[in-house]
């Protein structure tokens, strides 16, 4: 699937974690430290990505 949405940042997997006044970004589903914008073929869009990208499909801003 390729699509400008695809990144960790908006998968269901990704966690956002404040350790020690940082953040550390994770994948659940992997197990180990991302980057918001990584991309991995596991990628499953979050709800709301979703219905944005279902939008852009039927061609509304």
């Amino acid at each position: 699937m390729t699509t400008p949405f695809h990144a960790c940042a908006t998968c269901i997997h990704f966690r956002a974690v404040r350790e020690n006044g940082k953040m550390g970004y994770y994948c659940g589903r992997l197990g180990y430290e991302t980057k918001t914008n990584y991309q991995f073929q596991c990628w499953e869009p979050k709800p709301e990505v979703r219905k944005l990208m279902e939008k852009r499909k039927q061609g509304k801003p």
